[in-house]
C-alpha cells in the first residue's frame, strides 16, 4: 500500500463530508412528512444497510495487497461484464453528482455578491474560480484534500450550530408527535444517498496505510457523526414546520422547498436564511472535494496510471473539466438525470455490487484470514434483497405507480 500517513479524525470527517452535502437541506422535507418518529426509523434502517455494504467493500478490498479502486475489484470477482456495469453507474453517477456542486456553487457564489456586495456577478464565474481552486487541491493529493476539508468542515460545524442555536427558540415540541407512516417510503432511496460515501472508500484504505482495522473505525464514526446531524437536522425542522399550511412539509415537498427556506418562512428569520446559505456553502465545497477526489482514484485505477504524493494532472482534467463545461452549458438537465438516475446508480455500485463481490469472493478464497463481515450468506441475502426493494420503489415512483403514496 502506498505510505500515507493518514488518521482516523481526517478519514471520519472525509466520510462526513462526503455524506452531508447541501442536500441534507431538503432531507427533512421529504422524510418529515412521514412524521418524526417513522422518519427516525427509516434512517436507522438506511444507515444500517449504507455502513453494512460499506465494511463489504472494505472486506472486498482487504483482499489486494496493492492499491486498487473499485473498477479493479469488481472486474477481478464479477468479470467483464460487472466491470462495464461499474465504468457506466459510476461515472454517469459521479459526473452527474459534480455537475450538480459546480453548479450550486455558483449560484450561491452569485447570490452572495448580489446580497452582500451589491455586485451582479455571472454564476459561471464562482464556478469556474472554485473549480480551478479546489482542483488544484485534489491534484496535490489525498493528505492536501483531508488538511482542507478539515477547515471546510470547521466552517460547515459552525454554521450548522449557528441554524441550531437561533432556530430551537422557534421548536414547538408537539409538531414531533404527528406522524403518518404510509409515507415513510418515500424518503427511503433519497436516505440511501444520503448515506453514501463507498467510493471514498478505495482511497480511505490507501491513505491510512491498508489498516483495515482504522479503516472500520473511520468508516463507523463518520457513519455515526453524519447520522447525529441529520438526527439533530431533523428535529429542528419537523420541530418548525407543521405539516400542512402555505410554508408546511407537504407544500415544501410539492414546490421543491428545501427546509431552511421552510423554517425562515414560518420563524421569519433573515439570520436561518443566512445561516443556511453558509451551511450550503461549505457543504457543497466538502462533498465536492470528497466526491472529485474519489472520481480520480477511480479513473486512475481504470486505466491503470499510478502516482505518487501527487494526482495525475490529467485524470484532474478528465474528472473536472468535462462536469464544468456541462453545469456551464446544461445544469438542469443534469439535474434532472440526477434525480432520476441517482437512486438507481447508487443502488447497483453500493448495494448489488458490493453483495456479489463478497458472494465470489468468499467462495474463491474461502474463510481466509482477512476481516469477514460478520453474518454469512444471511446478511448477503438481507442486504441483496433491500437493494432490490429500494430500486423497485425507485422505479415505481419514477413512473408513477398507483401504490406509491403521494402527499395532498
Amino acid at each position: 500500500m502506498a505510505q500515507e500517513k493518514g488518521s482516523v479524525v481526517g478519514g471520519t470527517l472525509l466520510i462526513a463530508g462526503s455524506c452531508i452535502g447541501a442536500g441534507m437541506l431538503g432531507l427533512p422535507v421529504i422524510s418529515g412528512v412521514a412524521g418524526f418518529f417513522p422518519s427516525l426509523f427509516m434512517f436507522v434502517v438506511a444507515w444500517l444497510f449504507m455502513t453494512t455494504t460499506a465494511l463489504l467493500l472494505v472486506e472486498v478490498n482487504g483482499w489486494f495487497n496493492h492499491k486498487v479502486n473499485l473498477i479493479t475489484m469488481v472486474g477481478d470477482t464479477l468479470g467483464k461484464g460487472g466491470k462495464a456495469l461499474c465504468w457506466f453507474t459510476y461515472l454517469f453517477l459521479f459526473y452527474a453528482l459534480l455537475v450538480a456542486y459546480i453548479s450550486g456553487i455558483g449560484s450561491l457564489t452569485s447570490t452572495f455578491f448580489k446580497t452582500m456586495l451589491g455586485v451582479n456577478a455571472a454564476p459561471w464565474l464562482g464556478s469556474l474560480f472554485f473549480v480551478i481552486l479546489f482542483g488544484w487541491v485534489v491534484y496535490l493529493g489525498t493528505r492536501r484534500v483531508d488538511m482542507c476539508n478539515r477547515g471546510l468542515m470547521i466552517g460547515k460545524i459552525g454554521f450548522f450550530l449557528l441554524l441550531i442555536l437561533v432556530g430551537v427558540q422557534y421548536v414547538q415540541p408537539y409538531l414531533l408527535t404527528r406522524t403518518d407512516p404510509k409515507y415513510s417510503i418515500l424518503s427511503l432511496p433519497l436516505l440511501v444517498i444520503a448515506f453514501g460515501f463507498h467510493n471514498m472508500i478505495p482511497s480511505l484504505v490507501s491513505y491510512l496505510n491498508g489498516d483495515i482495522k482504522r479503516v472500520r473505525l473511520t468508516i463507523i464514526g463518520g457513519s455515526l457523526f453524519t447520522f447525529a446531524i441529520y438526527l439533530l437536522w431533523e428535529i429542528l425542522v419537523l420541530g418548525i414546520v407543521p405539516f400542512g399550511g402555505p410554508n408546511g412539509l407537504a407544500a415544501s415537498l410539492k414546490l421543491d422547498r428545501e427546509a431552511s427556506q421552510a423554517i425562515a418562512m414560518i420563524s421569519g428569520s433573515s439570520s436561518i436564511r443566512v445561516f443556511a446559505q453558509g451551511l450550503a456553502f461549505f457543504a457543497i465545497l466538502t462533498s465536492f472535494l470528497a466526491q472529485a477526489l474519489s472520481l480520480v482514484h477511480f479513473l486512475s485505477d481504470g486505466f491503470k496510471i499510478s502516482y505518487k504524493k501527487q494526482e495525475n494532472l490529467g485524470l484532474c482534467l478528465v474528472a473536472l473539466v468535462p462536469p464544468l463545461i456541462l453545469a456551464l452549458i446544461y445544469p438542469q438537465l443534469f439535474f434532472k438525470a440526477l434525480n432520476f438516475a441517482g437512486g438507481i446508480c447508487a443502488m447497483i455500485l453500493f448495494g448489488l455490487l458490493p453483495v456479489g463481490m463478497v458472494w465470489i469472493g468468499r467462495q474463491r478464497r474461502g474463510s481466509g484470514t482477512t476481516y469477514q463481515v460478520p453474518g454469512g450468506k444471511a446478511t448477503l441475502v438481507a442486504i441483496f434483497a433491500f437493494a432490490l426493494v429500494v430500486l423497485f420503489l425507485q422505479l415505481s415512483n419514477m413512473f408513477g405507480a398507483s401504490y406509491i403514496p403521494q402527499v395532498s
